[in-house]
């Protein structure tokens, strides 16, 4: 079976990193490639191994906990780090965030389970995880993340069961949305500006009425091709569609 290996612009675009971050993190010894092309060590493109992918998803994890580089390149090196902890931990504080997150919580899980079995752990589900990750990363400040984790945690079982019932709800809208516009209905009509007010009362359940963390989501829908699953270059025209029933209805939608 061949070994799997990834150059570093390759392993940029499988995990939503930059390449200056990959450069930046091998530069401070923090994650170094284990191999490079060429028969020197010290030329050629810098080669990837799975054990390499799996170390980043640890940094990374690690870095969302809130420790700085140089504290994650101590722990990593400590004899006795454990990867189970680091996946733990980080699977307790996602699990406290809100229902955008709930999707990588239980990648994490899966991967905290394997490795408590001793299961090996594809090189390809570490990817997955990483690029869910980075995107969070990119788009939510870590005080936006915390807001929303305070939110969860103060909501109590009420907000729990606002967060079980989210997806369901969220695949109704989306299915009325299709009809409507399959219809013919326009964003004027009274039906879509019902349509709307259900959107925004389900944006405002997650975002709480912070614009922030509204420009975050949308933000994040509108650049990315994929969030959580879903694919959101098909959403957009039904999106510009609801935008539209939105102002049709006098919701006021932050700039």
């Amino acid at each position: 079976m061949l070994k799997q290996l990834w150059k570093v612009g390759e392993l940029a675009a499988r995990t939503g990193l930059t390449v200056r971050t990959l450069h930046h993190y091998d530069r401070i010894g923090l994650l170094c490639p284990s191999g490079r092309t060429g028969s020197n060590h010290g030329s050629g493109h810098r080669l990837y191994t799975a054990a390499d992918v799996a170390r980043l998803q640890q940094v990374l994890s690690l870095k969302m906990l809130g420790f700085g580089l140089e504290q994650i390149r101590e722990y990593l090196s400590r004899s006795d780090y454990d990867p189970r902890r680091v996946v733990r931990l980080h699977l307790e504080r996602v699990r406290g965030q809100a229902d955008e997150l709930r999707r990588l919580a239980d990648r994490l899980a899966a991967l905290a389970d394997a490795l408590d079995k001793a299961e090996v752990v594809s090189a390809d589900e570490f990817l997955t995880t990483i690029k869910e990750m980075a995107m969070i990363e990119k788009y939510y400040t870590p005080e936006q993340l915390e807001q929303l984790r305070k939110r969860r945690e103060e909501g109590g079982p009420e907000m729990e069961e606002v967060i079980q019932k989210a997806p369901r709800m969220w695949a109704e809208w989306q299915a009325d949305v299709k009809a409507a516009m399959d219809a013919g209905v326009e964003p004027t009509d009274p039906r879509a500006q019902e349509l709307a007010k259900r959107w925004w009362a389900l944006v405002s359940a997650f975002t709480g009425g912070d614009e922030g963390i509204y420009r975050s989501l949308r933000s994040m829908y509108q650049n990315e091709p994929t969030v959580m699953g879903a694919d959101t270059t098909a959403m957009r025209p039904g999106m510009e569609w609801i935008q539209k029933a939105a102002a049709a209805a006098g919701i006021r939608l932050p700039s």
